[in-house]
């Protein structure tokens, strides 16, 4: 487990949930729809970072060894390849 990338996703899930209160609390107050709409799409992004953070554990861990890579270089290459083309898909 890649204790940096669970760190990141975590520290980015705290984040959100503080950035989730602050969207309700702008939604009561009735501020500009768009101010709303860009903090939603700011609360979408850290998501997907979430996401991001998560896949590449995950590939680290564990698809990476399976596909017997030798660790360094070309195991980075090909897990930076996998979530390069996962942000392309979503």
């Amino acid at each position: 487990m890649n204790k940096l990338s669970i760190n990141k996703a975590k520290l980015n899930l705290k984040k959100l949930r503080g950035q989730i209160d602050n969207i309700d609390i702008m939604i009561d107050k009735e501020r500009d729809c768009l101010e709303i709409i860009q903090q939603i799409n700011a609360a979408i992004g850290m998501f997907k970072k979430s996401k991001e953070y998560i896949l590449e554990d995950h590939l680290e861990a564990c698809l990476a060894d399976k596909l017997n890579f030798e660790k360094g270089v070309e195991k980075t290459k090909f897990i930076k390849g996998l979530v390069y083309s996962f942000k392309l898909i979503n």
